[in-house]
Protein backbone atom coordinates (compact mmCIF):
# COMPACT_ATOMS: atom_id res chain seq x y z
CA UNK A 1 0.00 0.00 0.00
CA UNK A 2 1.13 3.44 -1.10
CA UNK A 3 0.91 6.32 1.51
CA UNK A 4 1.52 9.92 0.77
CA UNK A 5 2.72 10.62 4.31
CA UNK A 6 3.96 8.09 7.06
CA UNK A 7 4.99 9.01 10.58
CA UNK A 8 6.68 6.56 12.72
CA UNK A 9 8.40 5.91 15.77
CA UNK A 10 5.58 7.85 17.75
CA UNK A 11 3.63 7.80 20.76
CA UNK A 12 -0.14 8.34 20.16
CA UNK A 13 -2.78 9.64 22.06
CA UNK A 14 -5.59 8.67 19.57
CA UNK A 15 -8.25 9.84 22.04
CA UNK A 16 -10.19 6.91 20.54
CA UNK A 17 -13.30 5.69 22.86
CA UNK A 18 -13.32 7.20 26.17
CA UNK A 19 -9.99 7.56 27.25
CA UNK A 20 -6.88 8.64 25.98
CA UNK A 21 -5.77 6.07 23.54
CA UNK A 22 -2.48 5.34 24.04
CA UNK A 23 -0.42 3.48 21.69
CA UNK A 24 3.43 3.38 22.66
CA UNK A 25 4.69 2.47 19.72
CA UNK A 26 2.83 3.99 16.62
CA UNK A 27 2.58 5.23 13.37
CA UNK A 28 -0.13 7.27 11.21
CA UNK A 29 -0.25 7.30 7.43
CA UNK A 30 -1.78 9.69 5.35
CA UNK A 31 -3.56 9.71 2.02
CA UNK A 32 -5.16 12.67 0.25
CA UNK A 33 -5.04 14.69 3.98
CA UNK A 34 -7.00 12.38 5.74
CA UNK A 35 -6.13 9.67 7.90
CA UNK A 36 -5.32 6.04 6.33
CA UNK A 37 -3.81 4.49 9.79
CA UNK A 38 -3.60 5.61 13.14
CA UNK A 39 -2.43 2.72 15.21
CA UNK A 40 0.43 0.12 16.04
CA UNK A 41 3.32 0.38 13.59
CA UNK A 42 3.27 -3.52 13.46
CA UNK A 43 -0.07 -3.14 12.33
CA UNK A 44 0.61 -1.41 9.20
CA UNK A 45 0.00 -3.33 6.07
CA UNK A 46 2.91 -6.02 5.34
CA UNK A 47 3.76 -3.94 2.47
CA UNK A 48 3.69 -0.50 2.25
CA UNK A 49 5.80 2.58 0.77
CA UNK A 50 4.79 6.63 1.35
CA UNK A 51 6.31 8.78 -0.50
CA UNK A 52 7.07 11.13 2.78
CA UNK A 53 8.64 8.94 5.71
CA UNK A 54 9.22 11.00 8.85
CA UNK A 55 10.89 9.95 11.88
CA UNK A 56 9.15 10.73 14.83
CA UNK A 57 12.01 10.20 17.18
CA UNK A 58 9.73 8.72 20.08
CA UNK A 59 7.67 12.16 19.90
CA UNK A 60 3.80 12.13 21.33
CA UNK A 61 1.18 12.84 18.60
CA UNK A 62 -1.79 13.85 19.53
CA UNK A 63 -4.84 15.18 17.45
CA UNK A 64 -4.24 18.87 16.34
CA UNK A 65 -6.03 21.04 18.77
CA UNK A 66 -9.68 22.28 18.79
CA UNK A 67 -11.02 25.55 19.60
CA UNK A 68 -14.92 25.19 20.36
CA UNK A 69 -15.68 28.59 21.54
CA UNK A 70 -13.83 31.72 20.56
CA UNK A 71 -14.84 35.45 19.77
CA UNK A 72 -11.97 35.82 17.68
CA UNK A 73 -13.03 38.74 14.96
CA UNK A 74 -13.57 41.98 16.98
CA UNK A 75 -12.23 45.75 16.83
CA UNK A 76 -10.72 47.44 19.28
CA UNK A 77 -9.57 46.21 22.77
CA UNK A 78 -11.19 46.33 26.60
CA UNK A 79 -7.92 46.88 28.56
CA UNK A 80 -9.21 49.92 30.17
CA UNK A 81 -12.09 47.64 31.61
CA UNK A 82 -9.38 45.60 33.03
CA UNK A 83 -7.83 48.22 34.95
CA UNK A 84 -11.79 48.98 35.93
CA UNK A 85 -12.01 45.71 37.30
CA UNK A 86 -8.67 45.89 38.76
CA UNK A 87 -9.88 48.87 40.86
CA UNK A 88 -13.34 46.56 41.77
CA UNK A 89 -15.61 46.91 39.26
CA UNK A 90 -17.67 44.33 38.40
CA UNK A 91 -18.62 42.96 34.76
CA UNK A 92 -22.16 43.70 35.15
CA UNK A 93 -21.17 47.14 36.37
CA UNK A 94 -19.38 47.76 33.42
CA UNK A 95 -21.86 46.16 31.12
CA UNK A 96 -25.19 48.15 32.34
CA UNK A 97 -22.19 51.82 32.54
CA UNK A 98 -22.21 51.09 28.66
CA UNK A 99 -19.08 49.11 28.54
CA UNK A 100 -18.50 45.22 28.16
CA UNK A 101 -20.16 43.97 25.35
CA UNK A 102 -21.30 47.89 23.76
CA UNK A 103 -17.58 49.23 23.86
CA UNK A 104 -16.51 46.38 21.81
CA UNK A 105 -19.60 47.16 19.57
CA UNK A 106 -18.53 50.46 18.72
CA UNK A 107 -15.28 49.66 17.64
CA UNK A 108 -16.09 46.29 15.49
CA UNK A 109 -18.78 48.57 13.79
CA UNK A 110 -16.11 51.06 13.09
CA UNK A 111 -13.88 48.57 11.28
CA UNK A 112 -13.81 47.43 7.28
CA UNK A 113 -13.64 43.52 6.40
CA UNK A 114 -10.44 44.06 5.83
CA UNK A 115 -9.08 45.56 9.28
CA UNK A 116 -11.02 42.60 10.95
CA UNK A 117 -9.23 40.34 9.40
CA UNK A 118 -6.07 42.15 10.14
CA UNK A 119 -6.93 42.01 13.73
CA UNK A 120 -7.77 38.36 14.19
CA UNK A 121 -4.69 37.03 12.67
CA UNK A 122 -1.83 37.84 15.26
CA UNK A 123 -4.54 35.71 17.97
CA UNK A 124 -5.26 33.05 15.73
CA UNK A 125 -1.32 32.52 15.13
CA UNK A 126 -1.26 32.35 18.64
CA UNK A 127 -3.31 29.40 18.72
CA UNK A 128 -2.13 27.99 15.31
CA UNK A 129 1.80 28.13 17.16
CA UNK A 130 0.02 25.86 19.95
CA UNK A 131 -0.98 23.11 17.73
CA UNK A 132 -4.99 23.93 16.81
CA UNK A 133 -6.24 23.09 13.65
CA UNK A 134 -9.73 23.94 13.64
CA UNK A 135 -11.35 26.80 15.07
CA UNK A 136 -14.62 28.27 16.13
CA UNK A 137 -15.36 32.22 15.54
CA UNK A 138 -18.67 34.12 16.24
CA UNK A 139 -20.01 36.98 15.50
CA UNK A 140 -22.28 39.27 18.32
CA UNK A 141 -20.31 42.20 18.00
CA UNK A 142 -22.02 44.28 15.00
CA UNK A 143 -25.60 43.65 16.75
CA UNK A 144 -26.88 44.75 13.46
CA UNK A 145 -27.00 42.64 9.94
CA UNK A 146 -24.43 44.60 8.15
CA UNK A 147 -21.55 43.76 10.73
CA UNK A 148 -22.24 40.77 11.71
CA UNK A 149 -22.61 39.69 7.96
CA UNK A 150 -18.93 41.51 8.01
CA UNK A 151 -17.50 39.85 10.90
CA UNK A 152 -18.81 36.50 9.81
CA UNK A 153 -17.19 37.21 6.57
CA UNK A 154 -14.09 37.50 7.57
CA UNK A 155 -14.02 34.94 9.84
CA UNK A 156 -14.66 32.71 6.72
CA UNK A 157 -11.41 34.64 5.08
CA UNK A 158 -9.10 33.54 7.93
CA UNK A 159 -9.37 30.13 6.89
CA UNK A 160 -8.19 31.11 3.57
CA UNK A 161 -5.43 32.93 5.24
CA UNK A 162 -3.79 30.03 7.76
CA UNK A 163 -4.02 26.63 7.11
CA UNK A 164 -6.98 25.99 9.63
CA UNK A 165 -10.54 24.69 9.94
CA UNK A 166 -13.10 27.72 10.54
CA UNK A 167 -16.33 26.82 12.13
CA UNK A 168 -18.85 30.29 12.46
CA UNK A 169 -21.62 30.61 14.28
CA UNK A 170 -24.10 33.88 14.10
CA UNK A 171 -24.15 35.17 18.05
CA UNK A 172 -26.85 37.80 16.95
CA UNK A 173 -28.44 37.60 20.58
CA UNK A 174 -25.10 38.32 22.59
CA UNK A 175 -26.34 41.86 24.10
CA UNK A 176 -28.77 44.68 22.98
CA UNK A 177 -27.65 47.63 21.02
CA UNK A 178 -27.85 51.13 22.16
CA UNK A 179 -30.59 52.24 19.49
CA UNK A 180 -33.15 49.34 20.51
CA UNK A 181 -33.47 51.34 23.04
CA UNK A 182 -34.09 48.57 25.96
CA UNK A 183 -36.41 46.85 23.96
CA UNK A 184 -35.07 43.12 24.21
CA UNK A 185 -38.35 41.71 22.76
CA UNK A 186 -37.82 43.70 19.11
CA UNK A 187 -34.34 43.54 18.71
CA UNK A 188 -35.14 39.05 19.28
CA UNK A 189 -37.43 40.31 16.24
CA UNK A 190 -34.83 41.65 14.23
CA UNK A 191 -32.38 38.59 15.06
CA UNK A 192 -35.09 36.09 14.35
CA UNK A 193 -37.02 37.97 11.27
CA UNK A 194 -34.21 40.05 9.65
CA UNK A 195 -30.22 39.06 10.69
CA UNK A 196 -30.82 35.01 10.68
CA UNK A 197 -32.82 34.90 7.38
CA UNK A 198 -30.24 37.06 5.67
CA UNK A 199 -26.68 34.92 6.75
CA UNK A 200 -28.89 31.71 6.33
CA UNK A 201 -28.98 32.54 2.79
CA UNK A 202 -25.98 33.58 2.26
CA UNK A 203 -23.80 30.83 4.34
CA UNK A 204 -22.19 32.52 6.46
CA UNK A 205 -23.12 30.92 9.57
CA UNK A 206 -22.38 26.63 10.35
CA UNK A 207 -24.30 27.04 13.95
CA UNK A 208 -26.58 30.15 16.19
CA UNK A 209 -25.87 31.12 19.49
CA UNK A 210 -27.37 33.02 22.31
CA UNK A 211 -26.39 34.57 25.54
CA UNK A 212 -29.12 33.49 28.25
CA UNK A 213 -28.12 35.39 31.02
CA UNK A 214 -30.24 38.43 33.23
CA UNK A 215 -27.88 41.23 31.17
CA UNK A 216 -28.26 39.64 28.05
CA UNK A 217 -31.47 37.44 27.27
CA UNK A 218 -34.21 35.60 29.20
CA UNK A 219 -35.00 32.18 28.51
CA UNK A 220 -38.35 32.81 26.88
CA UNK A 221 -36.33 34.92 24.38
CA UNK A 222 -33.25 32.46 24.00
CA UNK A 223 -36.11 30.05 22.77
CA UNK A 224 -37.22 32.14 20.46
CA UNK A 225 -34.02 32.43 18.52
CA UNK A 226 -33.70 28.88 18.86
CA UNK A 227 -36.87 28.45 17.39
CA UNK A 228 -35.74 30.26 14.60
CA UNK A 229 -32.52 28.75 14.07
CA UNK A 230 -34.56 25.35 13.99
CA UNK A 231 -36.04 26.58 10.76
CA UNK A 232 -33.09 27.18 8.92
CA UNK A 233 -31.38 24.19 9.86
CA UNK A 234 -28.73 25.72 11.93
CA UNK A 235 -27.62 23.65 14.76
CA UNK A 236 -27.69 25.90 18.13
CA UNK A 237 -25.76 26.05 21.54
CA UNK A 238 -25.83 28.49 24.11
CA UNK A 239 -23.71 30.97 26.17
CA UNK A 240 -25.64 29.54 30.04
CA UNK A 241 -25.39 29.76 33.35
CA UNK A 242 -22.23 32.03 34.30
CA UNK A 243 -23.92 34.50 36.41
CA UNK A 244 -26.99 32.70 37.32
CA UNK A 245 -28.76 29.86 37.16
CA UNK A 246 -31.49 30.64 34.58
CA UNK A 247 -31.64 27.12 33.74
CA UNK A 248 -29.93 27.77 30.64
CA UNK A 249 -28.51 24.34 30.47
CA UNK A 250 -31.50 22.53 30.63
CA UNK A 251 -33.21 24.86 27.75
CA UNK A 252 -29.74 23.56 25.64
CA UNK A 253 -30.46 20.32 26.58
CA UNK A 254 -34.37 20.53 25.18
CA UNK A 255 -33.22 21.97 22.14
CA UNK A 256 -31.02 19.39 21.24
CA UNK A 257 -28.27 22.07 21.34
CA UNK A 258 -24.27 21.22 20.44
CA UNK A 259 -22.97 22.73 23.75
CA UNK A 260 -23.98 24.56 26.75
CA UNK A 261 -21.33 27.11 27.69
CA UNK A 262 -19.59 28.47 30.85
CA UNK A 263 -22.11 26.84 33.06
CA UNK A 264 -20.75 27.99 36.35
CA UNK A 265 -24.37 27.97 37.74
CA UNK A 266 -25.65 24.98 36.46
CA UNK A 267 -27.67 22.52 38.75
CA UNK A 268 -27.39 18.33 38.42
CA UNK A 269 -30.89 18.50 36.73
CA UNK A 270 -28.94 20.87 33.73
CA UNK A 271 -26.16 18.69 33.68
CA UNK A 272 -28.67 15.46 33.47
CA UNK A 273 -30.80 17.14 30.66
CA UNK A 274 -27.55 17.86 28.64
CA UNK A 275 -26.10 14.35 29.36
CA UNK A 276 -29.76 12.49 28.10
CA UNK A 277 -29.97 14.94 25.28
CA UNK A 278 -25.67 14.54 24.20
CA UNK A 279 -25.05 18.78 24.43
CA UNK A 280 -21.37 18.72 25.21
CA UNK A 281 -20.48 20.73 28.64
CA UNK A 282 -18.35 23.65 27.37
CA UNK A 283 -15.94 25.05 30.04
CA UNK A 284 -14.11 28.99 29.79
CA UNK A 285 -11.68 28.73 32.50
CA UNK A 286 -10.11 32.27 30.70
CA UNK A 287 -13.23 33.82 31.84
CA UNK A 288 -13.57 32.58 35.11
CA UNK A 289 -10.18 33.58 35.78
CA UNK A 290 -10.28 36.86 34.11
CA UNK A 291 -13.44 37.83 36.09
CA UNK A 292 -12.09 36.23 39.65
CA UNK A 293 -15.00 34.41 39.73
CA UNK A 294 -15.71 31.82 42.95
CA UNK A 295 -18.18 29.97 41.46
CA UNK A 296 -16.35 26.89 39.24
CA UNK A 297 -18.48 24.81 37.15
CA UNK A 298 -20.47 21.85 38.62
CA UNK A 299 -17.57 19.20 37.28
CA UNK A 300 -18.21 16.39 39.56
CA UNK A 301 -22.06 16.93 38.66
CA UNK A 302 -20.85 16.48 35.23
CA UNK A 303 -18.76 13.31 35.68
CA UNK A 304 -22.19 12.06 38.01
CA UNK A 305 -24.23 12.38 34.69
CA UNK A 306 -22.30 11.45 31.99
CA UNK A 307 -22.06 14.83 30.40
CA UNK A 308 -19.08 14.87 28.48
CA UNK A 309 -17.05 18.30 28.63
CA UNK A 310 -15.03 20.52 26.64
CA UNK A 311 -12.20 23.29 27.08
CA UNK A 312 -11.79 26.39 24.95
CA UNK A 313 -10.52 29.71 25.34
CA UNK A 314 -13.11 32.18 24.96
CA UNK A 315 -11.13 34.17 23.09
CA UNK A 316 -12.93 37.75 23.46
CA UNK A 317 -11.49 41.41 23.90
CA UNK A 318 -13.41 41.70 27.47
CA UNK A 319 -13.91 38.35 29.72
CA UNK A 320 -11.15 36.03 27.98
CA UNK A 321 -8.34 37.47 26.16
CA UNK A 322 -6.59 34.16 25.68
CA UNK A 323 -5.06 32.73 22.60
CA UNK A 324 -3.39 29.76 24.35
CA UNK A 325 -5.11 26.38 24.71
CA UNK A 326 -2.21 24.85 26.70
CA UNK A 327 -3.34 27.35 29.33
CA UNK A 328 -6.48 26.63 28.66
CA UNK A 329 -6.09 23.10 30.12
CA UNK A 330 -3.60 23.69 32.52
CA UNK A 331 -6.71 26.25 34.49
CA UNK A 332 -9.08 23.62 33.95
CA UNK A 333 -7.20 21.45 36.18
CA UNK A 334 -5.65 23.88 38.73
CA UNK A 335 -9.09 25.88 38.41
CA UNK A 336 -11.89 23.23 38.32
CA UNK A 337 -10.22 20.15 39.07
CA UNK A 338 -10.11 18.63 35.86
CA UNK A 339 -8.21 15.67 35.23
CA UNK A 340 -5.43 15.51 33.05
CA UNK A 341 -7.35 13.07 29.96
CA UNK A 342 -10.20 15.00 30.99
CA UNK A 343 -8.38 18.76 29.59
CA UNK A 344 -6.84 16.59 26.50
CA UNK A 345 -9.93 15.40 25.54
CA UNK A 346 -11.65 18.67 26.04
CA UNK A 347 -9.14 20.36 23.49
CA UNK A 348 -9.49 17.26 20.83
CA UNK A 349 -12.21 14.85 21.22
CA UNK A 350 -14.95 16.46 22.81
CA UNK A 351 -14.24 20.05 21.15
CA UNK A 352 -14.73 18.05 18.29
CA UNK A 353 -18.02 16.87 18.83
CA UNK A 354 -19.12 20.59 21.00
CA UNK A 355 -19.10 21.47 17.42
CA UNK A 356 -20.49 18.78 15.87
CA UNK A 357 -17.12 17.49 13.81
CA UNK A 358 -16.57 14.71 15.77
CA UNK A 359 -16.92 12.53 12.30
CA UNK A 360 -14.08 14.78 10.64
CA UNK A 361 -11.40 15.67 13.45
CA UNK A 362 -11.06 15.40 17.16
CA UNK A 363 -9.14 11.47 17.22
CA UNK A 364 -6.39 9.89 14.85
CA UNK A 365 -8.90 7.29 13.30
CA UNK A 366 -9.04 6.14 9.42
CA UNK A 367 -10.98 8.65 6.83
CA UNK A 368 -10.95 11.66 9.60
CA UNK A 369 -9.09 14.85 8.21
CA UNK A 370 -5.03 14.40 8.98
CA UNK A 371 -4.75 17.00 11.25
CA UNK A 372 -1.62 16.49 14.00
CA UNK A 373 0.06 17.94 16.90
CA UNK A 374 3.33 16.89 17.19
CA UNK A 375 4.88 17.32 20.79
CA UNK A 376 8.18 17.37 21.94
CA UNK A 377 7.16 15.28 25.65
CA UNK A 378 7.70 12.59 27.75
CA UNK A 379 4.24 12.20 28.62
CA UNK A 380 0.74 13.69 27.78
CA UNK A 381 0.46 15.33 31.31
CA UNK A 382 2.79 17.83 30.10
CA UNK A 383 0.70 19.04 28.03
CA UNK A 384 -1.42 20.04 31.10
CA UNK A 385 0.90 21.07 33.03
CA UNK A 386 3.41 23.31 31.92
CA UNK A 387 2.42 26.81 32.14
CA UNK A 388 3.96 29.49 29.84
CA UNK A 389 5.64 26.74 27.72
CA UNK A 390 4.91 25.70 24.12
CA UNK A 391 6.51 22.12 23.35
CA UNK A 392 4.93 21.81 19.86
CA UNK A 393 7.29 20.26 17.90
CA UNK A 394 5.61 20.10 14.47
CA UNK A 395 1.96 20.67 13.33
CA UNK A 396 0.19 18.68 10.48
CA UNK A 397 -3.19 20.24 9.20
CA UNK A 398 -4.86 18.29 6.67
CA UNK A 399 -1.80 15.50 6.12
CA UNK A 400 0.75 18.74 5.43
Amino acid sequence: MRFDRVWFNARLATLNGDDLGIVESGAVAAIGGRIAFAGPAEDLPGVWDAVERIDCEGRWITPGLVDCHTHLVYGGDRAHEFELRLKGASYEEIARAGGGIISTVKATRAASEDELVAGALPRLDHLIAEGCTTIEIKSGYGLDLDTEARSLRAARRLAKERPVSVITTFLGAHALPPEANGDKDAFIDKVCHEMLPALAREGLADAVDAFCEGIAFSPEQTARVFDAARAHGLNVKLHADQLSNLHGAKLAAEYGALSADHLEYTDEEGAAAMAKAGTVAVLLPGAFYMLRETKVPPVAAFRNAGTRMALATDCNPGTSPLTSLLLTMNMGATLFRMTVEECIAGVTREAARALGRLGEVGTLEPGKSCDLAIWDIERPAELVYRIGFNPLHSRVWRGQ
